[in-house]
Formats: structure tokens, sequence, C-alpha cells
């Protein structure tokens, strides 16, 4: 029995730790912390995409919020989406704790990920995950390592025309 569970554990965790994140933006709904609905036509037009998604107990997540928001002015050139499927007042409270430069910005947009969309769309291998497509919706870069916000920089550079 104990057997059984192990192999069922290690499948359900290789499907989602060994899956390969979204090369092309999917189509979705999430919500404004307002209730608003927020699709893919909401989506800035013409900037790179960046999505930060997180989760509000997470330390590597709240490091990374951190560092996105002490580095806020690299990623200017961005749009960025922190999406969460934790509720409202929660994401509320760990964007003013750990990101309060950015859920000032314009170019920053703070979401709920209210029908648990986020997983299997874009395909997440941990949190935090960040992708950053490019205008054209293509996959620039992933990663799912807090130090890595870093490197989202030097891609964000290498990218704007």
């Amino acid at each position: 029995m104990k057997n059984i569970f192990f192999l069922l554990t290690l499948f359900a965790t290789a499907n989602v730790f060994g899956q390969t994140p979204a090369q092309t933006l999917p189509n979705f709904q999430f919500s404004r912390l307002d209730n608003t609905v927020f699709t893919n036509k909401d989506l800035s037009q013409h900037k790179m995409l960046c999505f930060i998604f997180f989760d509000s107990d997470c330390d590597h997540c709240q490091r990374a919020v951190n560092n996105i928001d002490k580095q806020y002015k690299s990623f200017q050139n961005a749009a960025v989406y922190l999406i969460s499927m934790d509720s409202p007042d929660k994401i509320k409270q760990f964007m003013s704790t750990y990101g309060p430069k950015l859920k000032t910005q314009k170019n920053v947009v703070v979401l709920q990920d209210n029908l648990s969309q986020f997983i299997s769309k874009f395909k997440p291998r941990k949190y935090p995950a960040m992708f950053l497509y490019s205008v054209d919706k293509k996959l620039l870069d992933y990663e799912d390592n807090e130090e890595s916000v870093f490197r989202l920089v030097k891609t964000i550079k290498k990218n704007v025309k």
C-alpha cells in the first residue's frame, strides 16, 4: 500500500514539475482585486508581458517580488502581471509587505486566479513562476528561482526596441 501511495505521489509531482512552461501565451480569465474580469484582451499590446505567479505564504515568492520591487525601474519596459490563487485580502497584504512600489505602478496589475486556471494553462514548474513573453506573445524566458529575477532583467533589456 505504501508503494502505491508513493507511486501516485511521484506521478502527480512529475506532472507538475516535469511540465514545459507555455511557449505561447494561453487564453485566460483572472480577476482584478475589485472583482472585475481580466482576460487576454486587457493585456498591453506594445510591451513585453511579465507574468509572476506567486503564493503569499511562499518565502521564495516573497523574496522574488521583493527583488522585483527593488529593481522596479528595470521592469518599466514590460507590463507586469502578478497573479495568485490567494484571497484578495491576502494578496493585498502580500503586496503591501513585499511589493509596495509595484502595487502603485501603471504597468503593474495584481490579479487573482479565482478559477484556478494558471497552473493548467501556463504550466509553471513551481513557485514563484516568472514568465516573460514578447509583444507577439511568445515565451522569451521562464524562471522559477527568486534569484533569477536578475536574468529576467537582462532579457527585458535585450529585447527592448
